[in-house]
């Protein structure tokens, strides 16, 4: 199953694979099994670390004869330090050269925060800080119109098919509708049952944006980072109503979750470096939910979000 883009006509698969926290030692191998599993789209960032041993894996799938390019959907995002005019190219290509690509599917703004530039060849990712030392972030004044003016510039160039945004908020999504020569094709969100979104939802499906929903598991994802409030709250995958309802369907908890976004027309990212839990998140949409139940894992929603700029240490409330 595939959701049509807008502006491309491209078709962007459901179900994907998503990179963040794989490590740089076993990456090529994890996406490489993905392939062999049957994940075509992988979506990946520069801020992972990961995009060289992401495209090595690629690559041997290519060579294998797996795949074709043709056959894969690839998407990266631009981090926070290099929304200036004078880097978005320069780190798009950057990023096509680590992946080892000549275009990316889908190119995102991963936030809609500038910080200041580092230098990739001093520092590469260069993460949340800019003095690690003392703990601080710093930032530039770069309005998100002169970083959407190069993004676009990125797909007449033929470095992107389609460009898109990542944890933006309604207001600045209009904004950047009414001065965007071309639109944004993807709106890619945190949603889980504890954050469900619907207005943002709602906004992006009125404007003809497709959303990909992140850490569609909830807390899960969050746990290993030691986050506080994945540690204050229950397991989505553990929860008596998702239980409940997989028993029913002799499914998964994570398959109740992950088809709770993709009836909704939502696309999810999962990873998972277990061969059977690869399979089972891939193969989740042979089956339906009811309308009762869907209302029912909705109502899970009580608005808490883990992937949150105002606990950096910069606090940035850019959802406020």
């Amino acid at each position: 199953m595939s959701i049509t883009l807008k502006h491309s006509g491209q078709k962007m698969p459901l179900v994907g694979f998503g990179l963040w926290k794989v490590p740089t030692d076993s990456c090529a191998d994890t996406v490489y099994n993905a392939i062999k599993v049957g994940y075509r789209l992988f979506d990946g960032a520069q801020d992972y670390g990961n995009e060289k041993e992401a495209g090595e894996g690629v690559r041997r799938a290519i060579a294998d004869g797996l795949v074709k390019r043709e056959d894969l959907f690839i998407t990266s995002k631009l981090w926070n330090t290099f929304h200036s005019k004078d880097h978005v190219l320069e780190m798009t290509e950057k990023s096509l050269a680590d992946w080892g690509l000549d275009y990316f599917d889908l190119w995102l703004i991963h936030f809609p925060i500038a910080q200041k530039y580092v230098d990739p060849a001093v520092r590469y990712p260069p993460n949340l800080l800019f003095d690690a030392d003392a703990g601080t972030m710093e930032f530039e004044d770069v309005p998100i119109s002169e970083t959407w003016a190069e993004m676009e510039k990125a797909v007449e160039l033929g470095f992107a098919k389609n460009i898109g945004i990542s944890n933006f908020a309604g207001a600045l999504i209009i904004d950047l509708l009414r001065y965007a020569k071309i639109p944004p094709a993807v709106l890619q969100i945190e949603h889980h049952p504890y954050l469900t979104q619907p207005q943002i939802i709602a906004l992006a499906e009125q404007r003809g944006i497709a959303v990909t929903a992140y850490s569609s598991f909830g807390p899960q994802s969050f746990l290993e980072l030691g986050h506080p409030l994945a540690k204050s709250v229950g397991l989505l995958l553990e929860a008596d109503l998702i239980t409940t309802i997989a028993k029913a369907h002799g499914k998964t908890p994570a398959q109740v979750l992950l088809r709770w976004a993709t009836q909704r027309g939502i696309a999810v990212i999962p990873k998972s470096n277990n061969p059977q839990r690869l399979a089972e998140n891939l193969n989740h949409i042979d089956f339906d939910l009811t309308p009762e139940e869907l209302e029912k894992i909705s109502a899970l929603n009580v608005g808490l979000r883990f992937n949150d700029p105002a606990d950096w240490p910069g606090k940035i409330y850019i959802f406020a």
